[in-house]
């Protein structure tokens, strides 16, 4: 028997936080608490408007960083980051051998795609143990390479997901075609972002899936059961069964057989 490898796949795009590692760690109210430490310390905002103002930038601009930096406040973004990430409990995260081995499997292109900067990838990344599971890192350099060169604050606009450029940047990167690319996050308007340039969409870590996702997937644990078509198998004209299935079957023929 031949079975020819038929998975709809040449790429998936894997967003980190709160994505690969759930959002139980609380990682991210640590890192909403430091952004509201940033803004009332190094840009001298009063403590009572620091929450309201996080999340006023966040929904204008796509982050605080980005905010700032186009309404004319010199931030520097490698200070933010150190600032930001710099008390990270890490150590919450734990190492998912479940999770290294379902993505060691998959044998098409992986890509890390996050708007976190590198730094704070590859901490996260070495948490889980997943640190050499991944073919490139999209992250926050990749998407703005011309911002430490800036000679002004508003000079070069900040791209994040979910701007359309930002994207883009990343599908170029990735270098694969955006309908044979499986794009996972767990931010609703990330997910409406990539659907709009044809991807095809996975929204982790909810309960309950968008009109934009094509697949939901309440656990990143569960990615095999959930989208099996990435390790889609063809016998023969027909689809025989995901790659674990298959390798079951193999196991069991004696050798010489």
């Amino acid at each position: 028997m031949e079975f020819r490898c038929k998975s709809p796949f040449d790429c998936i795009l894997f967003d980190l936080d709160d994505t690969l590692y759930s959002s139980k760690t609380g990682l991210a109210q640590v890192c909403k608490r430091n952004i509201e430490d940033f803004l009332v310390e190094k840009c001298g905002f009063p403590v009572e408007k620091a929450s309201d103002l996080r999340i006023e930038l966040f929904r204008t601009y796509g982050s605080t960083l980005a905010g700032l930096r186009a309404l004319g406040y010199d931030i520097d973004a490698d200070d933010y980051h150190s600032f930001v990430h710099g008390t990270m409990p890490y150590e919450r995260i734990k190492p998912d051998v479940k999770l290294r081995s379902i993505i060691q499997s998959i044998m098409q292109r992986k890509i890390i795609f996050t708007n976190s900067d590198r730094i704070h990838a590859r901490r996260a990344l070495q948490r889980l143990g997943l640190e050499d599971c991944f073919d490139d890192i999209i992250c926050f350099e990749t998407l703005n390479p011309n911002l430490f060169q800036s000679n002004r604050p508003d000079e070069f606009p900040v791209l994040l997901k979910p701007s359309m450029d930002a994207m883009k940047i990343a599908l170029d990167v990735a270098g694969s075609d955006p309908t044979r690319t499986l794009f996972l996050d767990d931010n609703d308007r990330n997910i409406s972002a990539g659907k709009a340039l044809g991807l095809r969409t996975a929204l982790v870590g909810k309960s309950v899936k968008t009109m934009e996702a094509d697949y939901l997937v309440e656990s990143i644990s569960n990615l095999d059961k959930v989208i099996p078509e990435i390790w889609g198998y063809e016998e023969e004209g027909f689809i025989a069964r995901a790659r674990s299935e298959m390798e079951s079957m193999l196991e069991a023929t004696p050798v010489g057989a």
